[in-house]
């Protein structure tokens, strides 16, 4: 678990910068408690304040409402993706609230002008809750999810399905063929320079060989399926759902892989560390079987689904290995491969040896 710089933006001008878009917005609006949440993603950037505007009875006293600013990745820093349309992020979480039961927060505003900022962002009201953690993971105790009794556990689990199957009641408007295209696309562009990786392209091939003989209908892809990117209750059911810039359309087994190979990521890197982790949570079987319960779909050709979802975080992990480089966080091996943590995972998957 090496360090990965998260930001390269100045939270002071940041701050300044928002202030003045926020004025402008609404008369003697601006913020407090600007700052950048240490558990920052490597993509688009997640900035926290306190929207404060004037009582309207014209009275000392502030109205505060806890906000999230999602802005775009600088493409100056090496980010993690060619592109990042926040009005496309906007309309899919509007879509999902329109369409859908699945908790989103509300949105406040589209800002898609560069100019206020540096890049375009969005607002939305920030919805409390607990989040399970990635730094570090949740699989590696000391947090409310691992502490947790197993029926909080299964309550937590059953419910984050049920958020897919309400989510993948909106019909999707491209195939499973667009997406790993899609995907290769972004292989294509991550490796424009930087050296090419075997593993990945071995799984690519893999791929091809396996194809499902009906991938099933498509449907609207969260992309980013897991559970660190839910806001949870007291209750352990979800209260927001978060983090929609992967959003896409396919198959429902993409964000079911997706859901259950990135917690086998994390207690993967947790065994490995010499902890036993979860090994029992956002087991396969029982989400396919949840799943089906929920919907009347039987979930098909996982083992195909977990490889790519597998290639699809190793390519990520190519990226953010590249990243590192560049910022000289670590310095670049000998083995491109060697930057995607869940290497021997991945050959494991490819060789059979891996469920």
């Amino acid at each position: 678990m090496t360090t990965v710089r998260t930001t390269t933006r100045d939270p002071r001008l940041l701050r300044s910068r928002l202030d003045e878009w926020l004025a402008a917005k609404h008369p003697g609006a601006h913020s407090r408690g600007v700052h950048l949440p240490a558990a920052n993603g490597l993509s688009s950037e997640t900035v926290l304040f306190d929207l404060a505007v004037p009582h309207p009875e014209g009275t000392a006293r502030q109205r505060i409402r806890p906000c999230v600013l999602r802005l775009a990745g600088d493409p100056d820093a090496y980010a993690v993706f060619p592109t990042y349309d926040m009005a496309e992020q906007y309309r899919v979480i509007r879509t999902v609230a329109a369409r859908t039961r699945v908790p989103v927060p509300e949105l406040l505003w589209l800002e898609p002008d560069p100019g206020p900022l540096g890049a375009p962002f969005f607002v939305m009201e920030r919805v409390p809750g607990r989040v399970p953690p990635d730094v570090m993971p949740y699989t590696y105790g000391g947090n409310w999810l691992f502490d947790a009794s197993e029926e909080d556990r299964a309550r937590l689990e059953r419910s984050t399905v049920r958020v897919l199957a309400e989510l993948h009641t909106v019909p999707g408007e491209g195939t499973l063929r667009a997406h790993v295209d899609a995907q290769r696309a972004y292989y294509e562009w991550v490796v424009d320079g930087p050296a090419r990786s075997r593993l990945i392209e071995r799984a690519f091939a893999w791929l091809e060989k396996h194809w499902p003989a009906d991938p099933g209908p498509s449907v609207l892809s969260w992309g980013d399926a897991r559970i660190g990117n839910i806001v949870y209750d007291a209750d352990f059911s979800p209260v927001a759902v978060l983090d929609w810039e992967m959003a896409s359309s396919g198959p429902r087994e993409l964000d079911l892989a997706w859901l259950v190979y990135l917690h086998r990521f994390f207690q993967d890197l947790t065994v490995t560390a010499g902890f036993p982790g979860m090994p029992d949570f956002l087991d396969r079987d029982r989400i396919a079987a949840t799943y089906a319960e929920l919907t009347g779909h039987t979930p098909r050709d996982l083992d195909f689904h977990l490889l790519y979802a597998a290639l699809r975080h190793a390519v990520l992990m190519l990226r953010i290995g590249h990243r590192q480089v560049h910022f000289g966080e670590r310095e670049m091996p000998a083995d491109p491969d060697a930057l995607i943590l869940h290497r021997d995972t991945l050959e494991a998957m490819l060789e059979g040896r891996h469920r």
